[in-house]
């Protein structure tokens, strides 16, 4: 038996008296005296509606809880709903089946009957209270007052609907039928038909209907200042006509016309992708109904001039020659091997896949060091125009991308303007600090950065100005930042890290030979047989007078130096001048640094340590001293939680091993001891001062001075290791240029041995310390050992 022949039974079976066939309804309110057009589509309601036809029997128009409910079942639906008879039941050609069906009275579902193939429910009409009363006739004339000053705002409205209103003379129907006209949601309608009080129902549909009133009037303000904004525009799109036609008669305009000729041509000729030329176009034809004098006439036509000035099909032909840019990069920068071997790696796996997805290079190092030249010098190796940005203090997301077009004086972001710049669509870009960009209430331009510097989404980056994609794909990025630290971590893992450490003082001379020297010669006027400095002047001025990580203070000097001689040479004291180390001190004056580690630990309780900066690596200095107190511990030098944490460890280290190092445990209670870190207007923090706070005080407690000529650095646990720190390239140079011949590091930094310069390793001496012991041998080696730790007094 098929499932058709099964139902036959089901709906053959008669339907109880006390029953009606329930038709769900999903945003559609039938309300008593009322006549509704129902579409109905389910199979459940097109059986109800059949069945109830075929009986001549009324139907139950019931409304969804949930429009979205496909099959709903009894609670699904509310309790009240509205007997109606079916006037008219029509199936379009469509397969669509239409009914009118005329509200009766309001019933309540008492229970669902199973067994039929669509809803079935016994009812109870709900009845309604006796409509007397003045408080009822009062409120059924005040709504029908309000019901035709809403017909009045209707627009269209027809004037018998307004008859038909003052001819309801029972005010129960009333609330019923205005109801039913008014454009409420079904649930409000719904609360109108579960009211059966007259007066309660009379004022809920007054709250409704004076809130629609409200939402006409306003509709009708707004219809009529459109129109007569329409009618305005239209009077000036007529007065533009008449004068072009005018001009035409005189011979005038026709300036204007071969301009708009002209920017259809560029628009043309600027090989731009289709969404963009479509857009051009657009602005083109606004651009052309537009009068000259008109506000919108330069916006529009410095938008037209942007969109043609951008490179978006011109691609500059790339020339990588590998031996050519290894040359270049000799040529223009000394030493840097690592750096410029992996440039040249980069260039090569360009040359062998040119439409691969190129890595995105980030150069971090301390000020100084050519990060900024060494893109210039990729430029001119590959062939290619070289563009910047300079993102330093950079606190506006629109810097980036772009400002929109309905602000005044509007541009594109600094991306798409340094690339019209270049004039092509694949330049040398570098973005300058992107470690000094800073979130604000105008946005966070480094989340703007993401897709920039995205290769798998900077195909398409969207500037707000320009409004259209831009292809970013081709441009060979390279940024540049002092320190990561800032950098936030999405946007630090889309570029490849390249560090660049600071330069040891042979390698400032030959820069300073080979580079500062010749651009300082050409900028003061003077020649190399004119003025020239012995190397043995240079090294005077990187160790006295510039000590730093990279080489612009020591170009700053050795222009002071030759401005020196050019002023001698324009006053014709002499012809030539070549400038020594004793004559570097008579034009600079006294030395800026001198040689203070051997004085510092000259005496117990000093050891030297070294730290990492953002300006590179650099020596610090730990001093300690003894004084009658209580056994407190004082800290001075502007010291971060870590490094208190640090010194406190040291202490404590000392303390457990008091037997061990010779000294008297009993003087810790009598004494209070004080750590001091000069230079105390810098912040300083981290763990790696530990082996050196260490050190300070086992020389004071046991009255021998540290080595002048070691530093060390290392963090220590209360067990006695040296644990591994950071920063173990900048520390050592900084320690060979600060004249240190040995330095302890942690044994586990012995992987960091490969990165150090090979200048700095030959001019220093290493100690790989496993444990504290390591560390204090190699202190105290060859200094001389006083008696017992004197105890305080």
């Amino acid at each position: 038996m098929t499932a058709a022949s099964e139902k036959t039974p089901q709906a053959a079976r008669p339907i109880p008296a006390d029953a009606l066939p329930v038709l769900p309804a999903r945003n559609t309110l039938l309300l008593p005296g009322v006549v509704l057009p129902l579409t109905i589509g389910r199979e459940g309601s097109v059986a109800a509606a059949q069945e109830a036809l075929r009986g001549g029997r009324r139907i139950i128009v019931v409304l969804q809880r949930d429009p979205a409910t496909e099959e709903p079942l009894a609670p699904d639906l509310h309790e009240v709903g509205t007997a109606a008879a079916i006037v008219r039941y029509v199936t379009a050609p469509d397969g669509a089946h239409h009914l009118i069906c005329q509200g009766e009275e309001r019933v309540r579902l008492k229970e669902f009957l199973p067994g039929y193939p669509y809803l079935v429910a016994r009812f109870e009409v709900v009845a309604e209270s006796a409509a007397a009363g003045a408080q009822v006739d009062a409120r059924a004339q005040y709504l029908k007052e309000l019901a035709l000053q809403a017909i009045e705002l209707l627009p269209q409205a027809p004037p018998e609907l307004a008859v038909a209103v003052q001819q309801i003379a029972t005010p129960g129907q009333l609330a019923d039928i205005i109801t039913s006209f008014i454009d409420a949601k079904p649930a409000e309608k719904q609360d109108v038909l579960e009211t059966p009080e007259v007066k309660e129902r009379l004022e809920k549909v007054i709250a409704l209907l004076a809130r629609r009133i409200e939402v006409l009037k306003i509709t009708r303000d707004i219809r009529n200042q459109t129109q007569e904004a329409l009618d305005q525009r239209q009077k000036e799109i007529l007065l533009r006509e008449q004068m072009r036609q005018i001009q035409k008669e005189l011979g005038e305009g026709e300036e204007g016309r071969g301009e708009i000729a002209e920017l259809e041509k560029a628009v043309t000729d600027a090989g731009m992708p289709a969404e963009a030329a479509e857009q051009a176009r657009k602005e083109l034809k606004r651009l052309a109904r537009m009068s000259e004098g008109g506000p919108e006439y330069s916006m529009v036509r410095t938008y037209l001039d942007w969109l043609i000035a951008l490179p978006w099909s011109k691609l500059d032909p790339e020339t990588i020659d590998i031996e050519k840019a290894r040359a270049i990069l000799d040529a223009e920068h000394y030493g840097l091997p690592k750096i410029k071997r992996r440039i040249l790696e980069f260039l090569a796996v360009r040359k062998l896949n040119p439409e691969g997805k190129s890595p995105i290079l980030c150069f971090v190092g301390p000020p100084g060091v050519g990060k900024t030249s060494l893109g210039q010098s990729i430029a001119k190796a590959v062939g290619l125009k070289f563009a910047r940005a300079s993102l330093g203090g950079v606190h506006d997301e629109a810097e980036i991308r772009g400002h929109r077009r309905t602000y005044i004086g509007s541009l594109p972001g600094n991306i798409l303007q340094a690339i019209r710049k270049a004039g092509t669509r694949n330049p040398v870009f570098i973005l300058d600090e992107i470690d000094k960009l800073s979130a604000s209430i105008q946005g966070d331009p480094s989340s703007a950065l993401l897709e920039v510097l995205d290769p798998e989404q900077n195909s398409s980056f969207r500037d707000n100005y320009v409004g259209v994609p831009f292809d970013l794909s081709r441009v060979f990025f390279i940024a540049t930042a002092n320190v990561l630290d800032t950098i936030p971590g999405p946007l630090r893992d889309r570029m490849e890290i390249i560090e660049l450490t600071g330069y040891t003082d042979d390698e400032k001379l030959e820069i300073a030979k080979r580079h500062l020297m010749p651009r300082q010669l050409r900028a003061n006027g003077l020649t190399p047989e004119q003025a020239a400095l012995t190397d043995a002047a240079i090294l005077v001025v990187i160790r006295e007078y510039t000590r730093e990580a990279g080489c612009r203070n020591l170009e700053r000097q050795l222009g002071s130096i030759l401005r020196n001689v050019a002023v001698r040479i324009a006053a014709g004291e002499a012809t030539a001048a070549t400038v020594d180390a004793d004559a570097v001190a008579m034009i600079l004056g006294p030395s800026k640094f001198e040689d203070e580690v051997a004085l510092r630990t000259a005496l117990p309780g000093v050891a030297t340590g070294l730290a990492w900066t953002p300006a590179g690596g650099d020596i610090l200095f730990i001093e300690s001293a003894r004084l009658p107190g209580s056994g407190k511990l004082i800290l001075t030098g502007q010291l971060g939680e870590v490094m208190k944490e640090s010194a406190q460890t040291a202490l404590s280290l000392v303390k457990s091993r008091a037997t061990e190092l010779a000294i008297d445990a009993a003087v810790f209670d009598r004494i209070d001891v004080h750590l001091h870190f000069p230079a105390g207007a810098i912040p300083k923090d981290g763990p790696s001062a530990g082996v050196a706070i260490l050190t300070s005080l086992v020389s004071l407690f046991t009255n021998r001075p540290v080595r002048h000529d070691l530093a060390m650095t290392g963090e220590i646990s209360l067990r006695g290791l040296v644990l591994p720190v950071g920063g173990i390239k900048e520390k050592t140079v900084a320690a060979a240029r600060a004249g240190i011949r040995t330095v302890v590091l942690p044994a586990r930094n012995r992987k960091d041995f490969d990165d150090i310069p090979a200048s700095a390793r030959k001019a220093l001496e290493f100690v790989w310390a496993e444990r504290v012991e390591d560390v204090l041998d190699a202190a105290f080696k060859g200094a001389a050992r006083a008696d017992q730790a004197k105890s305080a007094a």
